[in-house]
């Protein structure tokens, strides 16, 4: 699914213990965050009144708040995964009809997962729990897959895109635990190990394709169907359903913060477009441009994690 990246990020190697196949990790962490100067002063004071103002606020958050938790996100100038190859994500059409594509997948998420299950929530996703725990975060919908808005104990919330945290099976629709399938993997390939460079945004590793060849994959236990993460592909669709769920959620907010997103994916751009259509206020804090810029009263350029921070509930 993805090519080595050109520069050193994280070094793995998978090499089962006896009796236990859990994989460890080797290496210091790379800064995924994008290069950028501390936000101005004027601006925040500008988010600290807009999010005074605001009784329900609707939030928004993309993969620039993961980022700061040492997730590295796809559209990041200089760092993100399509800034440094020239290779793109699984395609759900792919993952469906190629068993190939399957056991590649796999292996790579299965050799990715200790790693990636391990990360935890940094100081955004704090703030923005407390603000709901003080009654001004009205609903937060995450288009991220890494589960650290519940880590930080959000309740008020939507996992636009999924879970990387649940499997489901595409026959029966049953959905298990991902470490219940990580146990599942280690009983079947107790003695397969590969070596890898370099984490990728949804979880898994880079792998050449014959470090693969003798993995095993298994089946859901129920029906004997495709198991896939709980999380929406590329070319796949948001299931309707969540999706009017949001509007509804939206409908009841009178403010919506974006942070951490350009906004480039449509399952969310769709939101500030509804948004502006109400009339909402709007305000955005991420690093670099975002698709919908236009329709916020007001950009702040920053650190999710140190711009968030700074601002009080009064």
């Amino acid at each position: 699914m993805f090519v080595l990246l050109q520069m050193r990020l994280f070094w793995w190697r998978v090499l089962p213990p006896p009796g236990r196949g859990v994989s460890s990790v080797h290496a210091g962490m790379h800064s995924f965050v994008p290069a950028c100067s501390t936000a101005d002063s004027h601006s925040v004071e500008l988010l600290q009144d807009f999010v005074s103002r605001a009784s329900r606020l609707f939030v928004i958050t993309g993969a620039g708040l993961s980022t700061e938790s040492g997730i590295p996100d796809y559209r990041s100038e200089g760092v993100g995964l399509y800034a440094r190859t020239d290779r793109r994500p699984m395609q759900h059409a792919e993952f469906v009809r190629s068993a190939k594509s399957r056991q590649r997948y796999w292996a790579r998420n299965f050799v990715g997962w200790p790693q990636f299950s391990s990360h935890q929530p940094n100081s955004a996703h704090r703030v923005l729990q407390r603000w709901e725990a003080g009654g001004k975060l009205h609903w937060l919908v995450t288009q991220n897959v890494d589960a650290l808005h519940s880590k930080a104990g959000q309740r008020r919330l939507t996992e636009l895109h999924g879970c990387a945290h649940r499997v489901m099976c595409l026959g029966c629709g049953a959905i298990a635990a991902r470490e219940e399938l990580q146990r599942r993997f280690l009983t079947l390939n107790p003695d397969w190990s590969a070596q890898a460079a370099a984490v990728a945004p949804d979880g898994d590793v880079f792998l050449e394709d014959e470090q693969v060849l003798h993995f095993r994959v298994p089946s859901c236990v129920d029906c004997g169907g495709i198991l896939k993460p709980e999380v929406t592909f590329f070319g796949d669709t948001v299931n309707k359903g969540t999706v009017q769920f949001v509007h509804d959620r939206l409908a009841e907010s009178d403010a919506l913060l974006v942070v951490g997103s350009s906004l480039q994916v449509y399952s969310g751009y769709r939101f500030l477009l509804a948004a502006n259509d109400r009339k909402l206020p709007v305000a955005i804090v991420n690093i670099g441009p975002t698709r919908a810029d236009h329709l916020a009263e007001l950009r702040v350029s920053g650190r999710c994690g140190e711009v968030l921070s700074v601002v009080q509930l009064l």
